[in-house]
């Protein structure tokens, strides 16, 4: 089941990197935080295929839960930014109105970002007890150091 975990996430990571480059989403700093996140978590995910490590599992669970705040920022700067556009075209629009209209918003899209935070969330649940991490603790306590 972990294997296939970690097929899906690569899956998605390439998938959403290919969809955000397509999409020319590097006009600004901003907009390269997700494609630099995918890219880190891309090297971080061949980096444990190849050595199999406790660290190379702590390194993914740190990218991953920069995915999820990245995905939060991102759902905020995407409805910031549709609220500024349709204010713009319809200053008349408030209360659930102009939620309503920035959700069903087009572009930009207000919950594409959860893409993010469904990867992160991918992330941890595949390093959750993973046994790499396993096997680092009982080489620590096989070896000496102390269990506090």
């Amino acid at each position: 089941m972990r294997r296939l975990l970690l097929l899906i996430l690569i899956f998605g990571l390439v998938g959403t990197d290919a969809e955000l480059l397509l999409l020319q989403h590097t006009k600004s700093l901003w907009e390269l935080i997700p494609v630099v996140l995918i890219g880190a978590a891309l090297v971080i995910v061949m980096w444990h295929a190849i050595a199999w490590h406790a660290a190379s599992i702590r390194a993914m669970q740190g990218v991953m839960g920069l995915f999820l705040l990245a995905g939060v920022a991102g759902i905020a700067l995407h409805y910031q930014s549709s609220m500024e556009f349709k204010l713009e075209t319809n200053p008349s629009l408030v209360g659930w109105a102009l939620v309503w209209a920035i959700l069903t918003g087009k572009a930009p899209p207000v919950l594409a970002p959860g893409a993010m935070i469904q990867l992160g969330l991918l992330g941890v649940v595949y390093t959750y007890k993973h046994p790499a991490l396993l096997f680092a603790d009982t080489t620590k306590s096989k070896t000496g150091a102390k269990n506090e």
